[in-house]
C-alpha cells in the first residue's frame, strides 16, 4: 500500500472554546459538514454468520471520505497541541478490519511530520484529550482507530530488549505509560502492549482449549488516564492482528469488564470471551497497567506470568518481522449504560419494584476525575435521588484534584466537605476504575476501612446468619470482636491483596465452610451473590438497597440507618502505618534477595517476643508477625511486592501506641539494612 500523504495546513494559533467548534470537517467533493463533538453519531451494521456465531458488521459501509484531522499529540502538561494535518483520502487503518473507516486517527510510529505547524491551546486538560479522542471514535458503530499521546523519548523501542515479566504487579500488569518523570523510564510502549494484548488472546484460546481456528470476542475498556486511548488502540491492534474481534467499552469501571464476561445480550455482542481493562488504580498520571477477565473472575499470579513469557515471545517475533498479522474486527458497545441498568434494577427489587426508591434522598458522589461519574446520571438520577453537589464527575486524567482512593486523607476530606456543604443524606466516593468505594454518612462521619467492613458485615450476616467474613490481615481486633460478638458471624482475617482475600472466600466456600464476604480494607470488597467480583459501586447499591428498603417503612428515614448498623464497633485512638525500606545493595544482605532478608527479620521478631510477658502473638495468623498487648496490636509483614515492611499499629492512647512502637524497634534495630527511622521519628513525637 503506499504510503499515506499529507499535507501540512497554515499554521495558527487557537483557545479551546474556538477550537471546539471545528473538531472534525467531513471533505468531500459535493459539501464540508462540521461534525459537533457533542452529538454522537453510530453506524449500525447489521450481523451475519461466522465461526458459528454472529458476525459483527459484515456490510461495506459507505466509500470513505476525505477527513480534515486537527491531531492531538499531547505534550506531558495536556497542554500544547502540535501538528495539524490534512489526510488525503481515507487511510487503510492499521487494526486491517475488512473496511475502510469513515475517519481517522494518527499513528505516531508512522506518522509523516508536518513542518512549521503549530497549534498551542491553553487551559486544556487530559479531559479534553480524552473528549476529542472520543469524538474521533464516535462517528461510526464499527471501525478501527490510532490516537496516541507522545510517549517522549524514554520510551522502549520495539526493536529494544523488554523484561517483560518485570511489569507483573501480583494478578495485574503496571508500568510507566507516558515520560517525563525523573528517574520513570516508559515502559508500557505501544509494541510492549500489542504484545500483551496478542498473549492474552493467545492464553484464552488455550484456555478455552480451541482448536486456534475460533474467533475470539474480547471487550478492552479503560479508565481516565491520559495514556488511555493510545493503549486501548494498542490492545485493539496486538489481539485483532492475532485474528479476533474486539468489542471496545471506552471509558469503562474495572467491574464492568468482568461483568462483560458474564452477561447474556446478543444486542450488545455479549458476553465476551473475556476482558481486558487498562487501569493503574489510584497511581500517578503517567503509571498504567491492564487487568485481565474470563467469566471465572480475574487472573492470578501465574496466569499473568504466563502471558508476560507469551508477551516476550510475541514481542521478539514481531522485531524480527516473523509476525503474520490476520484480521478482526472492531465495534464499539455502550456497556456502561448496560451494567448501570442492572444496578438500578437491584436497589428497586430491593424497594418492592419501586420506579423511585430513593426519591426525596440527596446523594453526593465524588469520582476523583476517574471513571466513576457514570453512577450519578446512570444509577442514582433514575431511581429518583438529588445529587447536586457531586464532584469531579468529569474524567480527567491529571487527577487534578485529589488522588481518587477512598484510603487517601485529602480524597475522604474532600467528600466528607460535600456532604457537609450540601447537606446532602449520603455521599459516595470512587477509586479510579471503580473497584474500590467508600461512603460518609449525613454526619460526615467516615464509612470506609474497618467501618465500611462493618457496615457491609451487617448487612450480609442478615442475610446468611453465621456466615464467615474473610478480610486482609490489617483489619482491627474490634472488627473481630464486631463480626464475631454482635452480630453471630465469624470472621477471617488472611493475608494482603484483594485477590488473595477472594480466593480464600471462595476456597473456603469450597471445603464446606460457608463465606459469603470478602473485604479489604482498602474498600476492595466482593459478594458470593455477585459472581465474588470487586465492585465498589455494586458495594455502594448493597447500601442503597438497604436504604431503599427502609424508606418503603419510612420516607423519612436517612443514612442514619446505616450508621446504626455499625453501632458497638471498638475502634482505635490512634492507628498508624509506618513502612521500613530494605536497602537492597547493603552489605547485610550478603547477596541475598529483599525477601530472604524481611523473612529473618520477621523470625527474628517473632522469637523475641515469645520471651516478652506483655505481649502475646496471635494464635492465628497468615501473615507477618501480630502481636496484641497494651490495650492494642501491631502488624509487622513483608509487602507482596516491595523491599518493604509495613508496621501496623492500634491503640487506645499514644503511649500505649508508643511502647507497642519501641517493643517493636528493638527487636529490629540490628538489622542494619532496614531503616527504621520513620518509626524513630513517630515515637519521638
Amino acid at each position: 500500500m503506499e504510503k499515506e500523504k499529507f499535507r501540512s495546513m497554515p499554521c495558527f494559533e487557537s483557545r479551546l472554546p474556538h477550537l471546539e467548534m471545528f473538531d472534525l470537517i467531513q471533505v468531500s467533493t459535493n459539501n464540508t459538514t462540521p461534525i459537533s463533538k457533542t452529538k454522537k453519531q453510530h453506524n449500525s451494521l447489521p450481523s451475519s454468520p461466522r465461526a458459528g456465531r454472529p458476525r459483527i458488521g459484515t456490510e461495506r459501509p459507505p466509500p470513505p471520505a476525505r477527513l480534515l484531522l486537527l491531531a492531538s499529540m499531547a505534550a506531558l502538561s495536556a497542554k500544547t497541541i502540535q501538528n495539524a494535518f490534512l489526510a488525503k483520502d481515507g487511510p487503510r487503518t492499521r487494526h486491517n478490519t475488512r473496511y475502510t473507516c469513515d475517519f481517522c486517527a494518527l499513528n505516531t510510529r508512522s506518522m509523516h511530520p508536518v513542518q512549521g505547524c503549530r497549534l498551542t491551546l491553553t487551559d486544556t486538560s487530559a479531559k479534553w484529550l480524552n473528549t476529542i479522542s472520543t469524538a474521533w471514535i464516535s462517528f461510526g458503530k464499527q471501525a478501527n482507530i490510532s490516537c496516541n499521546a507522545t510517549q517522549g523519548t524514554s520510551a522502549v523501542a520495539s526493536t529494544e530488549k523488554v523484561d517483560f515479566l518485570k511489569l507483573q504487579n501480583g494478578s495485574d500488569i503496571r508500568g510507566v505509560a507516558i515520560a517525563g518523570v525523573e528517574g520513570e523510564p516508559v515502559n508500557i510502549t505501544e509494541p510492549v502492549t500489542e504484545a500483551i494484548a496478542a498473549a492474552f488472546a493467545a492464553w484464552l484460546l488455550n484456555k478455552k482449549k480451541s482448536d486456534g481456528l475460533r474467533c475470539l470476542r474480547i471487550s478492552v475498556g479503560h479508565d481516565s488516564r491520559i495514556s488511555a486511548h493510545k493503549l486501548q488502540n494498542a490492545v485493539t491492534h496486538g489481539i485483532t492482528a492475532a485474528g479476533h474481534d474486539v468489542l471496545q467499552f471506552g471509558l469503562a469501571s474495572t467491574p464492568a469488564m468482568f461483568n462483560s464476561t458474564l452477561t447474556e445480550d446478543e444486542m450488545n455482542h455479549c458476553p465476551a470471551d473475556g476482558g481486558i481493562m487498562i487501569t493503574a488504580s489510584h497511581l500517578p498520571y503517567n503509571r498504567n497497567g491492564f487487568k485481565f477477565f474470563t467469566s471465572d473472575g480475574g487472573l492470578n499470579k501465574a496466569d499473568i506470568k504466563d502471558i508476560l513469557e507469551r508477551a516476550s515471545r510475541v514481542y521478539e517475533e514481531s522485531a524480527h518481522g516473523d509476525k503474520q498479522e490476520q484480521t478482526g474486527v472492531v465495534t464499539q458497545v455502550d456497556y456502561m449504560s448496560l451494567y448501570a441498568s442492572d444496578l438500578v434494577q437491584a436497589v428497586r427489587k430491593s424497594a418492592g419494584n419501586k420506579e423511585k426508591p430513593l426519591e426525596g434522598l440527596h446523594i453526593v458522589v465524588d469520582a476523583g476525575n476517574g471513571a466513576g461519574g457514570f453512577f450519578v446520571d446512570k444509577v442514582l438520577k433514575p431511581l429518583g435521588a438529588v445529587t447536586s453537589g457531586s464532584q469531579f464527575l468529569e474524567p480527567d486524567g491529571l487527577f487534578p484534584n485529589h488522588i481518587p482512593n477512598p484510603e487517601d486523607k485529602a480524597a475522604m476530606e474532600a467528600i466528607t466537605q460535600a456532604v457537609l456543604n450540601n447537606k446532602a443524606d449520603l455521599g459516595i466516593i470512587f477509586d479510579t476504575d471503580v473497584d474500590r468505594s467508600a461512603a460518609v454518612d449525613s454526619s460526615g462521619r467516615e464509612l470506609n476501612r474497618n467501618r465500611l467492613i462493618a457496615l457491609m458485615s451487617a448487612i450480609v450476616l442478615e442475610e446468611h446468619p453465621g456466615t464467615t467474613v474473610v478480610t486482609d490481615s490489617v483489619t482491627s481486633d474490634g472488627l473481630t470482636t464486631f463480626i464475631e460478638k454482635k452480630l453471630g458471624g465469624k470472621h477471617h482475617r488472611f493475608k494482603r491483596g484483594y485477590k488473595n482475600v477472594i480466593d480464600e472466600a471462595i476456597r473456603l466456600n469450597s471445603t464446606g465452610e460457608e463465606s459469603h464476604l470478602a473485604m479489604e480494607t482498602s474498600g476492595h470488597g466482593a459478594l458470593k451473590e455477585n459472581h465474588w467480583l470487586d465492585d465498589g459501586a455494586y458495594l455502594m447499591v448493597k447500601l442503597l438497597n438497604k436504604l431503599a428498603g427502609a424508606r418503603t417503612l419510612n420516607p423519612n428515614i436517612g443514612s442514619k440507618v446505616l450508621t446504626d448498623l455499625v453501632d458497638g464497633l471498638e475502634e482505635a485512638s490512634v492507628v498508624v502505618e509506618i513502612r521500613f525500606k530494605i536497602d537492597q545493595n547493603h552489605a547485610d544482605l550478603k547477596g541475598g534477595s529483599f525477601r530472604d532478608y524481611g523473612e529473618s527479620i520477621l523470625k527474628h521478631l517473632e522469637n523475641v517476643i515469645s520471651e516478652d510477658p506483655n505481649l502475646h502473638k496471635a494464635p492465628k495468623n497468615y501473615e507477618g508477625v501480630r502481636v496484641s498487648g497494651y490495650g492494642g496490636w501491631f502488624l509487622l509483614r513483608l509487602s507482596l511486592h516491595d523491599p518493604v515492611l509495613p508496621l501496623n499499629v492500634e491503640a487506645q492512647s499514644k503511649d500505649d501506641a508508643i511502647k507497642l512502637g519501641h517493643s517493636v524497634l528493638a527487636a529490629v534495630s540490628e538489622f542494619s539494612a532496614l531503616d527504621t527511622s520513620a518509626l524513630s521519628k513517630f515515637l519521638q513525637q
